[in-house]
């Protein structure tokens, strides 16, 4: 098996084991981060609705223009600093994180850092 197919299985496997403990509940919606190369996505789910309640990546084209490059730490920050503003706009005041599989230091850890210091409690 190739490398990279090996690390997307044991991401995979990671996932699978972190997603059995955390479910996020209307008082309590899950935070859920997505890294690729090149950019970040974060979102807010209630998994009982199925429903994103609210979003933010570097994709989007009012942030595009502020970042970059967005796949850095940089772009994480800032991703976390405006997902806490709209979470903060849609009333939503604490989260569980779901770090998707991915470690918890780099990105991941930059836009959760960023998140809680703009007033997400998880």
């Amino acid at each position: 098996m190739r490398t990279q197919k090996i690390k997307k299985v044991r991401r995979v496997r990671r996932k699978r084991r972190v997603r059995k403990g955390v479910f996020g509940t209307a008082e309590k919606p899950r935070l859920t981060v997505f890294r690729s190369l090149k950019n970040i996505y974060a979102q807010i789910i209630d998994d009982e609705r199925g429903v994103t309640l609210c979003s933010a990546n570097t994709r989007v084209r009012e942030l595009r223009d502020s970042i970059a490059y967005g796949g850095n730490v940089d772009a994480a920050r800032e991703i976390g600093r405006v997902l806490a503003e709209r979470a903060r706009m849609a009333g939503i005041a604490a989260v569980c994180f779901d770090r998707n599989g991915y470690k918890y230091h780099g990105r991941v850890k930059a836009l959760a850092q960023a998140a809680r210091d703009g007033g997400l409690r998880f």
